[in-house]
């Protein structure tokens, strides 16, 4: 878990010690947590922009930009190129590598792909 050390408002100060203790959060950490979550999940747009403008900076996998994203990884591919950022190829580490793995166990394949291997092996 990553560390944010900031300033901000007096007033906003107190009204998260307030609700600390109120109850309401457990601790300041969990109120700024919770803050920066649900700002991401009311502003996609802003949520995206994050994701892409990291990739294109190389400081995260395509997987990571659409975990990010909160897309498909076939999604976010269409975002960074309507972006105009270049696709980087290639996997970037063994978690990237674990990640494709596990999403080519996923895949379905059609019974009209098993008649195309079978006609092909006679």
């Amino acid at each position: 878990m990553a560390r944010i050390t900031g300033s901000y408002p007096d007033d906003l100060d107190l009204l998260i010690e307030g609700a600390v203790e109120a109850g309401i959060f457990g601790g300041k950490s969990d109120a700024l947590r919770e803050f920066v979550r649900e700002y991401f999940d009311d502003h996609e747009n802003e949520r995206i922009a994050a994701a892409v403008t990291l990739y294109e900076r190389e400081r995260i996998t395509l997987g990571d930009a659409a975990r990010l994203g909160d897309v498909d990884r076939w999604t976010m591919r269409d975002m960074l190129r309507e972006h105009g950022v270049e696709l980087r190829v290639g996997l970037a580490d063994e978690d990237d590598a674990a990640y494709e793995k596990a999403a080519a166990s996923e895949l379905e394949f059609s019974a009209g792909n098993s008649d195309d291997e079978e006609s092909q092996v006679e």
